[in-house]
């Protein structure tokens, strides 16, 4: 909870006044072009019903229509306003609480994404220094502990121009955590039951030592030269890939049905290296072996990523792929 001053909150527009939207703003220009907002669904989350203010005419457009996708989305048409960044990477912090302490398992980069949603995460960051790491993982740790927060837990933030900007806290497992597990050998999950049963944590800083460089890949049942239209179906021949260090988690198998009513991805591939380099090279040849047929996967659209100049530089920010065609 972000204490409310007169200094960080305005209220935004006389005409909306009566629904009490509050945002919470880098500077004091009252001007509205000199920021963006977006708006997001404060009933769940997803990357669903977020919009993109540039100008102040199109506010009430965009707002009444962020309240409709949410009530659609979420059942509660409540959004909230925050502001909006140009060329943000998306950073998490991987957190086990107890009552006793608050322990860190380092950080993920999950910058790779498609309309705010999540394609490829990997740890550590690349953009990040020992500095940068250090003080993030300070003030995570202090923030958590002080809320009283007891289990496994995800803290997100963007990071845009060398600062940290708090996004929100997933109370939760998350669809990435492998990779934070390849790469520290501890099972989030068993850690997360203790919590539950005991109260406490028994891990202790010291003991959480990472090691190399881990990529997860999100496979998702959908046909991209169609937009990423949902393919469903039946699963007619499948192949996983094997190996040192490479794991896969799903529960596919031939025969299986992708059926259309629920999320796309049908499972993720988590390689771990020595180095960035070299969990790239098994991550390429991971994908090179694995085999689905009888519906369309995002495979494909993975092998591309993982060959590109940007992604091997680290020159991407969360809006690469929404900007740039690579198909």
């Amino acid at each position: 909870m972000i204490k409310e001053t007169t200094s960080n909150i305005k209220i935004l527009f006389n005409k909306i006044k009566q629904i009490e939207i509050r945002c919470f703003l880098s500077n004091d220009n009252d001007t509205f072009d000199s920021y963006l907002e977006f708006h997001a669904g404060a009933g769940g989350g997803g990357g669903k019903g977020m919009k993109v203010v540039t100008k102040e005419d199109e506010f009430e457009n965009l707002f009444l229509t962020a309240k409709t996708e949410a009530k659609k989305f979420f059942g509660n048409d409540e959004v909230y306003i925050e502001k909006f960044f140009q060329n943000p990477r998306h950073i998490e912090v991987q957190v086990l609480s107890g009552k006793n302490r608050t322990v860190h398992l380092h950080e993920r980069d999950c910058s790779i994404q498609r309309r705010h949603q999540k394609l490829i995460e990997e740890t550590p960051s690349p953009l990040l220094n020992d500095q940068i790491r250090k003080d993030l993982f300070e003030k995570t740790v202090k923030m958590v502990s002080q809320i009283g927060y007891e289990g496994a837990g995800t803290v997100e933030f963007i990071f845009e121009d060398g600062k940290f900007y708090f996004l929100e806290m997933n109370t939760r497992i998350q669809v990435e955590h492998p990779v934070t597990e390849v790469v520290t050998g501890i099972d989030l999950i068993k850690e997360q039951i203790w919590i539950a049963y005991d109260g406490n944590t028994a891990l202790k800083q010291e003991d959480i030592k990472p090691r190399g460089h881990a990529i997860e890949c999100r496979i998702n049942a959908e046909d991209v030269s169609k937009n990423f239209q949902p393919s469903p179906g039946e699963i007619t021949m499948c192949h996983q890939p094997s190996g040192f260090r490479t794991r896969v988690d799903g529960a596919i198998f031939q025969g299986y049905k992708v059926t259309p009513y629920y999320d796309s991805m049908i499972c993720k591939v988590i390689c771990h290296g020595r180095n960035r380099t070299e969990a790239i090279q098994r991550m390429r040849r991971s994908l090179d072996e694995f085999v689905i047929e009888g519906i369309k996967t995002t495979i494909d659209i993975h092998k591309i990523l993982l060959n590109h100049k940007k992604f091997l530089n680290s020159d991407f920010n969360v809006s690469w792929l929404d900007k740039e065609k690579l198909l």
